[in-house]
């Protein structure tokens, strides 16, 4: 019998025996075979062993693309494990390792902690059995037969996942040599695939997350294709690490989180300066496009939680209170209490669009495992904003935000935006009706604003669909942070309403927007991105004067005196400290300007300036500087150029 197997260009290859795919992969290329990891047999991922017997649709899955990146990182974390297992035997039982971004974990129950020298002897392991080209099989089993495999070799997380499935589903396991898993696949054929690897830490874990659970040991780790891709990759985590921006907030005293207040910040001084410039500069947008401010109660009864489908969907992130034997919780979210300012009074259509922002602090109950600096917390501020609109409005209304979303990330240094749709997820509210009609409004929005993007089916939010703005920092990380969204029934759910053309009440249009999404994660991804060198208009101190001589102190608290005239935040240093010891301690701090005083500059009435580059100028009229400082905050410039043809200029 003859059977044909059509490619992504529409070619045929025919064939009158059972093939594995990999010969078919051989057959189209041997040096692209070479770089195949998996075959998207119609449609489904499968092994390179797979053998086919009909007609199909096959696509090579190569190691340079996204799923075939996602095997060699799945494969290796099955490498991992098997490594531990040879190393440490009985005394470990397996749980689960899947892929993450940028690499993989896997979780173990040992009897032992696992210690830095156990990751390099764990990876030593990993490297042998690479070299050993042991072939990787695919095991199909009954889940009797799975449960019994797993219950011989003594795993029992690996029983309990077996449990867990259903009587007559199909379990697959993966063999290579004496070691086997519990996987769905697909991996590579042999572990010569996994050359390019590296473990980077421990962390601890509980299974399946739940803090109830057995505590366990998490390795991570990360695989690429190429030693130069592996290369590149752990010189960029060296780059991340310098930028930490928990190490960063630490040298430029801007906040600090202790034990008492988990994922809470306390703000310094400095960084809550830095923390209000943000706020201020959205602030000033919004009054140009004629949002009002409001702010709402920080906790709400739980009824109205309920009635808005948030309890159902969000209730084991929320903190809940009694009070007066009444259920309350602190909000996780600002949208409800938006929708009951809105609320009171009639509206009309007139009345609409009504454009509602809101600086609310909310609160998540996340795990104390995600916590992390900044990026993750219990306590953080929303920019929320909240559009009440009739449908004639919404086309307008949505074009005009996705504008602002842009030119906000531009004023910022953010030019490589990236935009995603989010379409209906499995569990929602509202019909099927009401989802096209605001999918094809996003859709619509985003192409009349010539905006390419990527679907991602099922990951909208339960109320409607939402447009994801994601940033690329200067180490190529990606950061998911603005969102619109399309609201057709919290409005409705809350009994919102007002007045159409025709007299009758009906439920506006209630578009969600966020530009930085929590305040506080987008300011540490300001800090990494620029590495603490924020830009002029967003520096937490751009000025420090140091006096260099006792007769350069009241030179120096006149100029500090201009400064604070036009509103430049600065701070005297007259210590009688070494200068070096002093341009040290303001350079680990990120402070743009050292304004350095000596006999030289009191006898002339100018200025030395010091920029974080090294590059001195002297010669400096007062005024100049403080107009070119000026001119770059007005600008919003990201990068700073002085330029004096007066001052004579050094480089340290």
């Amino acid at each position: 019998m003859t059977f044909s197997v059509t490619l992504p260009s529409g070619e045929h290859k025919s064939y009158h025996e059972p093939v594995t795919a990999i010969r078919v992969a051989k057959d189209i290329s041997r040096s692209l075979a070479k770089k195949t990891v998996a075959i998207r047999l119609n449609g489904a991922l499968v092994d390179l062993d797979c053998l086919i017997e009909d007609n199909c649709t096959l696509e090579l899955v190569t190691e340079d693309s996204d799923e075939g990146l996602d095997v060699i990182r799945h494969s290796t974390a099955h490498l991992l494990a098997h490594a531990v297992k040879r190393l440490y035997g009985d005394q470990v039982k397996i749980a689960m390792g899947p892929t993450i971004e940028d690499g993989f974990y896997y979780d173990f129950d040992c009897q032992q902690s696992f210690t830095p020298e156990d990751l390099i002897k764990i990876e030593k392991m990993m490297q042998k059995l690479s070299k050993e080209s042991i072939v990787t099989e695919r095991l199909v089993l009954s889940k009797a037969d799975a449960r019994a495999l797993f219950d011989d070799l003594g795993e029992p997380y690996k029983v309990e996942i077996v449990d867990s499935l259903q009587d007559d589903e199909v379990i697959t396991a993966y063999r290579q040599g004496d070691f086997i898993d519990l996987c769905r696949g697909p991996h590579v054929q042999s572990t010569a695939k996994l050359k390019a690897f590296k473990l980077t830490k421990l962390a601890g874990s509980y299974w399946k997350g739940d803090a109830a659970n057995q505590p366990l040991q998490r390795i991570y780790g990360t695989a690429w294709p190429s030693q130069d891709q592996l290369d590149n990759y752990l010189k960029q985590l060296q780059e991340a690490q310098r930028r930490d921006h928990r190490l960063l907030a630490q040298s430029m005293d801007l906040y600090h989180i202790q034990p008492d207040a988990p994922g809470m910040v306390f703000w310094h001084a400095k960084g809550w300066r830095v923390f209000q410039q943000i706020i201020a500069y959205i602030r000033n947008r919004l009054d140009e496009q004629d949002y009002e401010e409001v702010s709402t109660p920080t906790m709400l009864d739980q009824k109205l939680w309920i009635e808005s489908g948030h309890w159902e969907k969000f209730c084991d992130n929320m903190f809940t209170s009694e009070v007066s034997s009444k259920s309350f919780c602190v909000k996780p979210m600002n949208c409800p209490g938006n929708i009951q300012v809105f609320n009171q009074g009639l509206k009309s259509y007139r009345d609409l669009p009504i454009r509602m922002g809101e600086f609310g602090v909310v609160y998540r109950n996340e795990a104390s495992g995600t916590l992390h600096g900044l990026m993750r917390l219990v306590e953080f501020t929303q920019d929320d904003a909240h559009v009440f609109c009739t449908n004639a409005q919404l086309p307008s209304e949505l074009e005009a935000l996705i504008e602002l979303v842009f030119s906000t990330y531009r004023d910022f240094g953010f030019e490589q935006i990236g935009v995603k749709m989010a379409t209906r997820p499995e569990k929602r509210i509202g019909d099927d009706a009401t989802w096209d009609q605001s999918e094809n409004c996003l859709r619509q929005s985003l192409n009349d604003c010539g905006v390419s993007f990527e679907e991602l089916p099922g990951e909208g939010a339960f109320y409607g669909p939402k447009i994801e703005f994601h940033l690329t920092d200067c180490l190529k990380r990606v950061w998911q942070c603005g969102t619109i969204q399309l609201d057709f029934s919290m409005p409705q759910r809350l009994s919102a309403s007002y007045v159409d053309e025709s007299g009758q009440k009906v439920p506006p249009i209630m578009i969600h927007r966020a530009i930085f999404g929590s305040i506080e994660r987008f300011m540490g991804i300001l800090l990494e991105h620029y590495a603490g060198v924020l830009p002029l208009w967003l520096s937490p101190q751009p000025i420090v004067v140091c006096t260099i001589t006792d007769r350069a102190k009241p030179y120096a608290k006149s100029c500090i005196n201009v400064f604070k005239q036009v509103k430049l935040c600065c701070q005297l240093d007259d210590r009688n400290e070494k200068l070096g010891y002093k341009v040290r301690q303001h350079t680990l701090a990120k402070i743009p300007f050292i304004v350095i005083l000596g006999d030289q500059e009191v006898e002339g009435e100018t200025l030395s300036i010091r920029q974080l580059d090294g590059t001195v100028t002297s010669g400096w009229q007062l005024s100049e500087f403080i107009d070119q400082v000026l001119d770059h905050m007005t600008r919003k410039a990201c990068v700073v150029e002085l330029s004096n043809p007066n001052a004579s200029q050094s480089t340290e």
